[in-house]
């Protein structure tokens, strides 16, 4: 574990403004405090008092996504949380969800059982058993990119999906596409479902018809676009718009072996802006989501159903973050 110490030399500050920074200190700027803080949850350091109240503890539920490494799509929301609730003494503990787990254990029991007084969910699909227990909850729960209704002990989290994928639908439709295709993320996910309808109405609205054979569900991993992008390429597709980054990663390597070249036979444009976006050749255009931020709200969220304030959704805006992959339709 962390030390005060080794916070002081990552910053290049004296010991001593750490320990001003973590007890919170008059003769220190709001600034400086908010730094040390978060290269502290960075580090794992914890404070004494956050180790004798191990009773004031919150979970982050994760299931089906990544966040153990800086890559990963949910190593900086985990960050952003557990910044948040650093400053108000709060343990966080990351619980990996699997079904097993989900079929042995009720969501309620589970957390009770470990003293969670509530937890911000990542990952989940509409169908696991824990979705529809969280529907009739009465623990404060936080959802990323899931919705409940009619339960005032639960609140969404996410980015305006409808409003990324219409940037992203004008500026492909600005650029001469007619034949825009929309490689989803998985089934039996609502924001899946809701980027879909956003699709759907983005072509709507800039005068272009919905067409069946130029949009499918795939899963958000690389290897879904070999099974669809084909397809959609003898659909005439000139365009693709990925449900996220590594899916539109995968799509690169379907246009390389069908011998296509990126943006100047066909554009792609992707979702989430991970690292790997700009590593790609040519760098991916994509919808920005800040997975900081949004794990920042997703505290905020928490912290205020908690508190018996009922927030029913907080959505982030997104960027459209213009790079290397559209081009002109020469169709």
């Amino acid at each position: 574990m962390a030390t005060i110490k080794d916070i002081a030399d990552r910053l290049g500050v004296a010991v001593s403004t750490v320990s001003k920074g973590l007890n919170g200190a008059p003769d220190i700027s709001e600034e400086l405090r908010q730094l040390v803080l978060d290269t502290a949850v960075e580090m794992g350091y914890r404070t004494k008092k956050m180790r004798k109240e191990e009773h004031k503890k919150l979970a982050i539920l994760v299931e089906n996504m990544e966040y153990e490494h800086e890559d990963d799509f949910g190593y900086d929301l985990i960050l952003g949380f557990r910044q948040m609730a650093y400053r108000d003494n709060w343990a966080v503990n990351v619980v990996p969800v699997t079904p097993r787990l989900m079929s042995r254990e009720k969501y309620n029991t589970y957390m009770l059982k470990h003293g969670y007084l509530g937890a911000f969910a990542m990952g989940f699909a509409l169908k696991d058993n824990w979705m529809g227990q969280i529907a009739h909850t009465d623990i404060p729960t936080a959802l990323l990119d899931n919705y409940v209704p009619l339960n005032q002990r639960v609140g969404y989290v996410g980015t305006d999906s409808g409003e990324g994928i219409e940037m992203a639908v004008r500026k492909l439709y600005d650029e001469g596409h007619r034949k825009i295709a929309f490689l989803n993320g998985s089934p039996n996910s609502w924001v899946s479902e809701q980027r879909q309808a956003a699709y759907i109405n983005a072509l709507k609205e800039v005068g272009l018809k919905p067409d069946s054979k130029l949009t499918a569900y795939g899963y958000y991993v690389a290897d879904s676009a070999r099974y669809h992008v084909p397809g959609m390429l003898k659909e005439g597709a000139t365009a693709i718009l990925c449900g996220n980054d590594l899916i539109a990663s995968g799509v690169y390597e379907v246009c390389k072996s069908e011998g296509l070249k990126i943006p100047d036979d066909i554009s792609v444009i992707g979702f989430d802006d991970l690292p790997i976006a700009s590593e790609l050749t040519p760098q991916l255009s994509t919808i920005r989501q800040d997975r900081t931020e949004l794990g920042k709200c997703a505290y905020f969220t928490l912290n205020s159903l908690i508190h018996k304030v009922s927030i029913s959704k907080t959505m982030l805006r997104p960027q459209f973050v213009e790079r290397g992959s559209v081009g002109k339709s020469k169709r």
